[in-house]
């Protein structure tokens, strides 16, 4: 059994108002930083985006980090262990919000048909959503306590859900995804479908996914998912898949920047970034549909996913002009990435007319933004 690492407590302000992370010990920080060192990409950004927010963990130990009793929230948890979850996006769960909330026994049924990541315990009187965003289990809360309290039936949460991350993905700002609509009440791993139209679907298990029962069974699954991905490869399928890989890769960006005091350039190329690249990932899905070919994320396509987790996690933890450069020069060089990817391989890839007529002009925006990008980083140097 891990021993568990019990870290300080930060001060909690009696407003919530918890803009600003409590000041972390220097101590905590290197324990923090050995223990998350061995997590994969995606978790360890959650968690580096936790402890920026709002200080270092109660609990820590090498599978998971615990924040109690953290804003509105009686609980936060980043598991180093990643869950699927096809609803609205494909994506990775490993982010868990709790609150305190009796959920009627008579709408159980239909919570569940909402949102599988929507959980419950009765007995401790507690709501819970995983996802792999704060913002999005903040939505996936207030859509619940709007199922749980009759104001929308599972199919019309399902469809609110969906509206909410598209207008979030567009840098629209729901308010459904910034904060609790409403005050909890007194206490009292199963893969859903795409909901989104045009959204990909899966040719590939990642590592993590993988069970090992016996030599011959791992390399059994291995072999499958291989041939799936393999199947798939150089397909127009993949290639809009990592172009969505693409945009939610700076989406994701562009919002971990939006919660920094940055230099008003800079908050505003990022929010540029934000808006264009999600109005890009919407058109990519439409036109999926339009040519009637659904995206397939492969073996490259997470490989591009975890890539991005990764690199931002590493400018997560810094605040103002530490981050603003960094974030800067992290821009530079990942558009730099994807205009070489476009010439060496999707635009070589790609068959369909109206792809290759979309892939151009997704080129030139990212043409601009490295451009833009560029003279941000110059300036600052100077």
């Amino acid at each position: 059994m891990l021993a568990i690492v019990t870290l300080p407590a930060f001060a909690q302000d009696t407003a919530r108002d918890l803009k600003s992370a409590a000041p972390m010990a220097a101590a905590d920080r290197a324990s923090l930083d050995k223990i998350l060192t061995g997590w994969p990409e995606r978790p360890r950004l959650g968690a580096q985006q936790m402890i920026s927010k709002y200080g270092a963990p109660q609990e820590a130990t090498a599978e998971r980090l615990i924040w109690h009793r953290t804003g509105p929230f009686k609980r936060i948890t980043v598991t180093k262990s990643e869950d699927h979850h096809d609803f609205p996006l494909p994506h990775m769960d490993y982010m868990e919000h709790t609150i305190d909330y009796h959920v009627p026994a008579a709408k159980a049924d239909e919570l569940t048909k909402f949102d599988g990541s929507a959980t419950f315990d009765k007995t401790r009187g507690e709501l819970s959503a995983r996802c792999d965003l704060e913002g999005h289990n903040i939505l996936t809360l207030n859509i619940a306590h709007d199922v749980l309290t009759g104001k929308k039936d599972a199919d019309a949460a399902r469809k609110a859900f969906g509206e909410n991350v598209a207008d979030d993905m567009a840098g629209k700002y729901p308010a459904y995804t910034a904060a609790l609509q409403f005050e909890p009440p007194t206490p009292a791993a199963d893969a859903d479908k795409p909901s989104m139209p045009g959204a990909p679907k899966r040719a590939m298990k990642e590592a993590s996914e993988v069970k090992v029962t016996g030599e011959g069974d791992t390399a059994a699954s291995e072999g499958k998912a291989q041939a799936k991905a393999g199947a798939a490869t150089g397909s127009d399928a993949e290639v809009l898949s990592l172009i969505l890989a693409v945009d939610t890769n700076e989406v994701v960006a562009a919002m971990e920047a939006g919660k920094k005091k940055l230099p008003q350039p800079v908050a505003e190329y990022a929010k540029m970034l934000h808006t264009e690249h999600g109005k890009n990932a919407a058109d990519t899905m439409k036109l999926g549909l339009k040519i009637d070919v659904t995206p397939m994320d492969t073996e490259k396509t997470n490989a591009l996913r975890k890539k991005g987790a990764g690199e931002l996690a590493m400018i997560a933890p810094l605040e103002g002009e530490e981050f603003a450069a960094k974030y800067v020069d992290a821009m530079v060089k990942g558009h730099t990435e994807v205009l070489a990817m476009i010439d060496g391989e999707l635009m070589k890839s790609a068959e369909n007319e109206a792809l290759k007529k979309h892939l151009t002009e997704t080129r030139e925006h990212v043409a601009m933004h490295l451009e833009q990008g560029k003279k941000l980083q110059a300036g600052m140097k100077k």
